[in-house]
């Protein structure tokens, strides 16, 4: 499964980089496949339980320094699929190559 998340600290300003990079910090820490962009942080994994353990501590990395989270979750159930986050992208790419 891959889980598309975006953690956002409320109520700390404009420059939320330094929040937002503790939660990025969590989700490289857990040796799980991940990939951030400038919206999103993508997480693949076996199982609702090991992804979401990942997400929540992630928020609560934010969560510990900011009065309030705003979190944004979207998710791929896909059993059986690995290296979901290479392989999708790969297949997009194989298709604007053909012309």
């Amino acid at each position: 499964m891959i889980v598309a998340f975006s953690v956002t600290p409320l109520g700390v300003g404009e420059d939320v980089g330094e929040y937002v990079a503790e939660a990025v910090r969590v989700v490289r820490e857990s040796g799980l496949p991940n990939r951030t962009d400038a919206m999103f942080t993508s997480i693949e994994g076996e199982s609702w339980d090991e992804v979401m353990d990942v997400v929540r501590r992630a928020v609560a990395a934010v969560e510990a320094r900011a009065p309030r989270v705003s979190l944004v979750l979207k998710a791929d159930i896909r059993p059986g699929v690995t290296d979901g986050l290479t392989s999708k992208v790969e297949t997009v790419e194989r298709h604007l190559a053909v012309q």
